[in-house]
């Protein structure tokens, strides 16, 4: 029962995340918004690290940079860098209905990472979730207009699902020598090490503009720092260690179900009809992903992350 109340808590607090980033979007820059709040947090995971035993398998000093490099680069970069971007130019709510795609996209680099079989079920499960991820975007489709939809942002959010997706497969190769822990806090030191450049030149000048932060910036800074980044991963590894990796990535769902009113209650936003028609879609797809293949007899079930399941510092 403790391992599903942490598990219930990791994906409020990862439901937190779109909303959060609307808060601070007016003093903080999307480069900013990840990388500060990532860097306390990797700094407060030290202590555990620590108290960790030291891996048992060794690997090559440059390989081991080369796996978090690549980890961090094209796992957890866009998997941040670019949902918080799309977030800023789509809604919370579209961003929390989009994020139900990330088991359909794992299960797409599982054909990649793990060599497994594209079937058709999986083929009609990622053009259902396109679908929906259009619907969610808002275009008149009658006359093909584009408008003020939310289609760039909405193609980031789903872009940032795939970095998520690459993470959870390629990670496998850093968890060969590495625990969860510990995999966990040096992609946050790669991520934080080659963002750091970036975010000086680019947005230096929200370092300037800390003193002049209003309570709406603190409090979303604040808890993307101790909730999303730190606290939620902690209490996820926790209750993998009496969950398996099944449980853990159909709890994700919960996400949606938590996000979608905590924007409607801090943001006012409201979903349209044919964005909830969009949302229903992605769900569709993603339960034939989780749900139905992992019923089926005939072949072998491929769940949608590892046994040692990570999120890329959240969903």
């Amino acid at each position: 029962m403790r391992s599903w109340f942490f598990l219930f808590c990791c994906n409020l607090m990862w439901a937190m995340q779109f909303t959060c980033i609307k808060l601070v979007q007016d003093q903080v820059g999307p480069m900013f918004t990840v990388w500060g709040p990532m860097t306390l947090a990797m700094l407060m995971l030290i202590p555990f690290v620590i108290r960790e035993e030291a891996p048992a398998g060794k690997m090559r000093p440059l390989e081991v940079v080369r796996i978090y490099f690549v980890l961090a680069a094209f796992g957890v970069f866009p998997a941040q860098v670019m949902m918080t971007w799309g977030t800023r130019l789509s809604l919370a709510s579209n961003a929390a209905l989009l994020n139900l795609t990330l088991p359909v996209a794992t299960a797409m680099f599982a054909v990649i990472f793990l060599r497994e079989r594209m079937t058709l079920i999986r083929w009609i499960s990622f053009a259902v979730a396109i679908a929906g991820v259009l619907l969610c975007s808002g275009i008149d489709f009658r006359s093909l207009s584009f408008g003020s939809s939310y289609l760039s942002g909405n193609l980031l959010i789903f872009a940032a699902t795939l970095g998520a997706a690459f993470y959870n497969s390629y990670g496998k190769k850093a968890l060969a020598f590495h625990s969860p822990m510990r995999m966990l806090f040096f992609t946050y030191v790669a991520l934080c090490s080659m963002m750091a450049p970036i975010v000086l030149i680019e947005e230096h000048e929200v370092f300037f503009r800390i003193p002049q932060f209003t309570l709406q910036t603190w409090i979303g800074m604040g808890l993307l720092v101790f909730f999303h980044n730190y606290l939620s991963m902690i209490l996820f590894l926790k209750a993998l260690k009496n969950l398996d990796a099944i449980q853990a990535a159909l709890s994700n769902y919960l996400i949606t179900f938590f996000g979608l009113p905590i924007a409607a209650v801090w943001l006012h936003e409201k979903l349209s009809a044919t964005a909830i028609v969009g949302g229903i879609l992605v769900l569709c797809s993603t339960l034939v992903i989780t749900v139905w293949e992992e019923l089926r007899p005939a072949r072998r079930p491929v769940p949608p992350a590892s046994a040692e399941y990570q999120p890329a510092a959240g969903p």
